[in-house]
């Protein structure tokens, strides 16, 4: 089951959700320092570290599920501020409004946990994903405490241990190539404990790496392997204008 978009939302904007941002995109940040003149991709709730390559990249776009709702972002810092452009879309998971390898990196959070069909949504990003492109998923770590926590984001949905993270990237054509742990902080709003979140990481990353809240494995596409199932024979939606759309009489459903 998906979750909605709005407690998604409210959790970034409290305490906790804060640190899990800092930890979690400086990890990011550490598998991919440069991304100037690529394209990227966030799929799943990703926005709240996409700031970062929005300011870099040359292009910077999110894909939100249908099922869990879309908020526009980047978000006016107040309310006198200039909005910035809206780069969010919602989407179904298994049919991105993309064109094949039109993405440099995809940023994929909150969403592999949560896809009734797994599969079939890594298949669709193995088409946008430019050959030489790179894909990194961030999932909940069966291990630690944090897949137990119902007040957060990552308590909920279908959490992974390392292997079976591998197992279901390399059956869709991905290989993972590095693999890291993040969030060894608890999962509490207490603020004696939030103060100190980066000590927990250094200490949690010697002692209890297996521990930390989320998986992150970076992975590239099988350009040798077999083409996705349907490539060249699923039909895709094709959206007409709103002009065209709005002159015809009843519903309009999409072309064929």
């Amino acid at each position: 089951m998906w979750p909605d978009v709005v407690d998604q939302r409210d959790f970034y904007a409290t305490s906790l959700g804060q640190t899990v941002c800092r930890i979690v995109r400086h990890s990011v940040r550490d598998i991919w320092p440069e991304t100037a003149g690529m394209s990227i991709a966030g799929i799943g709730y990703a926005t709240p570290y996409l700031r970062p390559f929005h300011e870099e990249a040359a292009r910077t776009l999110a894909i939100m599920p249908a099922p869990m709702g879309v908020i526009a972002w980047p978000a006016a810092p107040s309310a006198s501020a200039v909005r910035e452009p809206n780069v969010v879309a919602l989407a179904h998971e298994s049919e991105l409004p993309l064109p094949d390898l039109s993405v440099d990196r995809i940023l994929m959070v909150h969403a592999l946990e949560h896809a009734a069909q797994p599969q079939a949504m890594l298949r669709e990003l193995w088409r946008v994903l430019a050959d030489g492109g790179r894909m990194l998923a961030i999932v909940p770590n069966r291990r630690s405490i944090w897949a137990r926590s119902d007040h957060t984001p990552f308590g909920h949905g279908h959490p992974y241990s390392l292997e079976q993270l591998n197992r279901t990237l390399r059956a869709a054509m991905f290989a993972p190539l590095t693999a890291r742990r993040a969030l060894f902080v608890p999962p509490t709003r207490r603020r004696f404990v939030l103060s100190g979140a980066y000590a927990w990481e250094r200490l949690g990353a010697r002692w209890f790496h297996p521990l930390g809240g989320v998986l992150m494995v970076e992975a590239g596409k099988q350009v040798y392997a077999a083409a996705p199932i349907g490539a060249g024979e699923r039909a895709r939606r094709r959206y007409l204008p709103a002009s065209i759309a709005a002159g015809r009489e009843g519903p309009v459903s999409p072309a064929k």
